[in-house]
């Protein structure tokens, strides 16, 4: 769970960095992903606000869990856990996500920051998740 969270929360301070250097709003590409909600009109809200922001972190961070929810079965299964297994499986992982995010889902299921970043500012969202991941892990490795 601290994986997912992690994960979460890195990667939205790198939304928030990263749309505030291309679009001058540090909500911008936060409030991306209400657009499953709100449609294309959240696309353009740079605002902080309830009705975008909260929708967009809310469902952002929806889907960090899930995503971490496979991180987890990969690590389950593996018989040794090195750091190299761990960088590995959030490698997987990520780039899994990236590819159903952005190629396999329909365009109303994206997560809608990728309309309001660069593919460069886009990679270092998706290279934040791997590294949630792996932060994540570390810090419940360590309570044991």
């Amino acid at each position: 769970m601290l994986e997912s969270l992690a994960s979460g929360i890195l990667s939205t301070a790198l939304l928030g960095l990263l749309g505030r250097r291309e679009n001058g709003s540090l909500a911008s590409a936060i409030n991306a992903p209400s657009h499953i909600v709100w449609g294309d009109e959240a696309l353009r809200s740079d605002r902080a606000d309830l009705k975008h922001t909260f929708v967009g972190q809310a469902l952002h961070h929806s889907s960090a869990f899930f995503w971490g929810a496979l991180f987890e079965a990969l690590q389950a299964r593996r018989r040794r856990h090195g750091v190299g297994a761990l960088v590995t499986d959030a490698v997987i992982t990520t780039a899994v996500a990236a590819v159903v995010d952005l190629k396999l889902v329909p365009e109303r299921l994206t997560p809608g920051f990728e309309k309001r970043l660069s593919r460069e500012s886009l990679a270092m969202v998706y290279a934040g998740i791997a590294v949630g991941l792996v932060l994540g892990r570390l810090a419940t490795l360590r309570r044991r």
